[in-house]
């Protein structure tokens, strides 16, 4: 359960890393690339915040990430340039991929009827297996 500290230090670390990430897509005019913050999870003690990050287009996650983990000790500087009025020390920060878009979107198509496991059996066992 997170307490009302914990969801409101996410809630500013959320909006500043947006901020941070998109305008350093902006600087390096990356095209065809939109990066959000989904969500920040500060533990209790306010020591490390993970980080979920939704990509689009999704293949370009992984490498995306893998980015973004090798720059982290700069985002945290400037994350810590904008939030040294409102906190003391900032937490480490550990990104993820939150991929619950492309969970969503296979949900949405077989609730549609594109993947009808009447007409089509074969998707009924892959199903099962995962």
């Amino acid at each position: 359960m997170e307490t009302n500290r914990q969801k409101k230090i996410g809630a500013l670390l959320q909006t500043d890393l947006v901020d941070i990430l998109q305008g350093e897509i902006r600087k390096n005019s990356i095209s065809n690339l939109i990066i959000s913050v989904s969500k920040v999870n500060v533990t209790s003690d306010l020591s490390i915040a993970k980080v979920y990050l939704s990509v689009f287009p999704s293949e370009k996650g992984p490498e995306l990430l893998a980015a973004i983990k090798s720059n982290a000790p700069l985002i945290k500087h400037d994350l810590s340039q904008r939030v040294k009025l409102q906190l003391r020390r900032v937490p480490n920060l550990i990104f993820f991929i939150d991929d619950s878009l492309d969970y969503i979107e296979k949900i949405d198509n077989a609730l549609s009827g594109k993947e009808n496991p009447i007409e089509n059996p074969d998707l009924l066992e892959k199903r099962k297996r995962s």
